[in-house]
């Protein structure tokens, strides 16, 4: 079945898989325009490249404060209302940021608006997870991991380009737009029809222990466990987002436009790779793929650390995008598909735990780092040490470097 017919199927599958990927959509524009505008706010304010690593810390440390109710919260409730709800918060909290930046108030108050918005982001990734598998069957769900990885890498491409644009034009307003696009998507998630139309779900412990089976699980399971930490720590040391301000400000001198074409440019890549597994799925030779896919991504962080080039620089941009796409469907086919449905949203919450160590919590590594050895040692530092990573876990992780078929 190819990833169109999931889409022209007659009944409630054809038109929750539309309504998920629309609400997917406006989320993925609103948290991209953010960063990006973020980004260029906090270092064109203070120059300072640990104040730019804070606004990642800033954003991961919900994910790790909120694990034990986050993903429980995707298991007991509906998770289309705990969707919805979240996306009202990441809408106040873009609100907040506004108002904020608006009366020029001191960059520190803008890290608990920021916490609130990890806040919102740690319920909502964890209940979207969960929630695709529940619209699509077994057969058909990497296709549809793949898809929905489409709509995102889509609205990554627009939206820091796009954020770029309008922070040009219209400066800090920029954060009320992204509060009316995050709250946009509400009505189509609530839109979604479930066939139970249980809000509890069934055999849910709500004891403090099973905010734990999670992480019980991944660990039992060395594939996955494999698959997710070579992910977190590939992308904690070797990702360059978090320094793109500085290189944009400093280094290629490109202005907040050539910073949105640099946050977009990731995407362009993706969005190839994300079409291409759409069509044709990813099942055989998953593990060394993932490794290939991961020493990829070191080494386009190398060309990117390295180049003066903004042209260049767009292109190993593109290339990291590309390669990490494949391990991010990777990723969280293995991770959907080996869970049992009662369990999905606390294993998904670790998972986005892991997700946001090696993303905001890369930027603040990364932002302390360049600190200390500037943005080119940074950089270098983290493509480097990507790639020890990816050697390490093909020695640690013999099942995954193995491991063959990931769907059905």
């Amino acid at each position: 079945m190819s990833s169109r017919s999931i889409l022209t199927r007659p009944g409630p599958t054809r038109r929750n898989v539309a309504l998920f990927l629309v609400a997917r959509g406006f989320g993925a524009f609103a948290s991209q325009m953010l960063d990006v505008a973020m980004g260029w706010h906090v270092y064109a304010t203070t120059g300072s490249a640990l104040s730019l690593g804070l606004v990642g810390l800033a954003q991961f440390l919900p994910l790790l404060v909120l694990l034990r109710w986050s993903g429980a919260a995707a298991d007991r409730f509906d998770r289309r209302k705990v969707s919805a709800f979240a996306a009202v918060g990441q809408a106040a909290a873009s609100l907040a940021i506004f108002l904020l930046a608006l009366f020029s108030a001191p960059i520190w108050t803008l890290y608990p608006a920021l916490f609130a918005l990890g806040s919102a982001r740690a319920f909502s990734g964890p209940a979207n997870a969960s929630l695709l598998p529940e619209i699509v069957n077994h057969e058909t769900f990497p296709r549809a991991v793949a898809m929905s990885t489409t709509v995102f890498q889509a609205a990554t491409i627009a939206g820091p380009a796009l954020g770029g644009l309008l922070f040009a034009a219209l400066d800090v307003k920029i954060f009320l737009l992204c509060a009316v696009l995050a709250a946009g998507g509400v009505p189509a998630v609530l839109a979604i029809v479930r066939a139970d139309g249980e809000a509890t779900r069934p055999g849910f412990d709500p004891a403090e222990k099973s905010a734990l089976a999670g992480l019980r699980y991944i660990w039992s399971n060395k594939i996955v466990l494999g698959a997710i930490s070579l992910d977190l720590f590939a992308v904690l040391f070797g990702g360059a987002t978090a320094l793109l301000p500085i290189y944009a400000h400093d280094i290629l001198m490109v202005g907040p436009l050539g910073l949105g074409a640099l946050r977009a440019a990731p995407a362009v890549g993706a969005i190839g790779v994300s079409i291409l597994l759409a069509a044709i799925p990813l099942r055989r030779g998953a593990g060394p793929k993932m490794f290939l896919a991961v020493a990829g991504y070191a080494l386009a962080t190398i060309v990117f650390a390295l180049s003066t080039s903004f042209v260049v620089s767009l292109a190993a941009m593109a290339a990291l995008g590309a390669f990490d796409v494949v391990s991010m469907v990777v990723r969280q086919t293995l991770v959907q598909l080996a869970t049992p449905n009662e369990m999905r949203g606390r294993v998904s919450a670790v998972n986005f735990l892991f997700i946001g160590a090696s993303n905001q919590l890369g930027e603040f590594e990364s932002g302390v780092a360049a600190a200390l050895l500037g943005p080119v040692g940074a950089a270098l530092f983290g493509g480097f040490g990507a790639l020890v990573v990816v050697a390490a876990w093909a020695a640690l992780f013999p099942q995954l470097r193995k491991a063959d078929a990931i769907g059905g």
